[in-house]
């Protein structure tokens, strides 16, 4: 099964950069990827080719329009809150057992690489009772963290890595995303990592030439 679930640390990590990239990536080789953002919050309904959405659909060489939108982000609200929140405020609700069949399903027909990209953090509520944690889990897939390079980025990396091992989760590996302008070096956050989130293969994606990272990230997938 080459199939992966994108989550990150917290929001605007670049989760829908890398998925993209990943995407690109095997169809320049010739495969067939497939990808999913079931759940999307902050969606603008008049500039729909700007959402998460549209980008994954972008990627993949799809139209951005209602019937793709429906078929990759059911779940889309919004407002730019938790999704539990901006359901909230439509007077709406995550029905979590059906968010997991959704993505057991698009395991089940994928006949290729298939991502699904989480919401904002690992640990972002989708209800009163689940998180985006709970949603791996029971999806049975294995996860790609993506993390920054920022001064803290390390606490949230490790933080949410053991939350993932504490549900059983396996992480594919941990994708170290170089933020800009931080104080603190990419080398230096791998070295840091590296003794710490051991047995989980650190992938780094430097900003001026991300395509090795992203390579390397697309082979330790498939």
């Amino acid at each position: 099964m080459e199939a992966q679930f994108i989550t990150g640390t917290g929001t605007d990590i670049g989760k829908t950069w890398l998925a993209c990239a990943l995407l690109r990536y095997w169809r320049g080789e010739g495969r067939q990827p497939s990808a999913f953002k079931p759940v999307l919050s902050g969606f603008d309904p008049l500039s729909p080719e700007v959402s998460d959405a549209g980008a994954l659909l972008a990627a993949l060489g799809r139209e951005v329009s209602a019937a793709e939108l429906d078929a990759i982000a059911p779940w889309r609200l919004k407002a730019p809150l938790s999704p539990d929140m901006a359901a909230a405020k439509e007077g709406r609700r995550i029905d979590f057992d059906e968010l997991v069949a959704f993505s057991r399903r698009a395991i089940a027909m994928a006949d290729g690489p298939l991502l699904i990209e989480g919401v904002g953090g690992v640990m972002a509520p989708l209800d009163d009772r689940h998180t985006v944690r709970d949603w791996i889990a029971g999806s049975s897939l294995p996860c790609v963290l993506v993390t920054g390079s920022y001064l803290g980025s390390l606490s949230h990396a490790l933080t949410a890595l053991e939350a993932l091992q504490g549900v059983g989760a396996r992480v594919a590996a941990i994708a170290v995303n170089e933020t800009q302008d931080s104080t603190v070096s990419l080398d230096a956050t791998l070295e840091s990592l590296s003794h710490h989130a051991t047995n989980v293969p650190l992938v780094a994606i430097a900003r001026r030439r991300p395509q090795t990272g992203i390579a390397r990230l697309a082979w330790l997938l498939c």
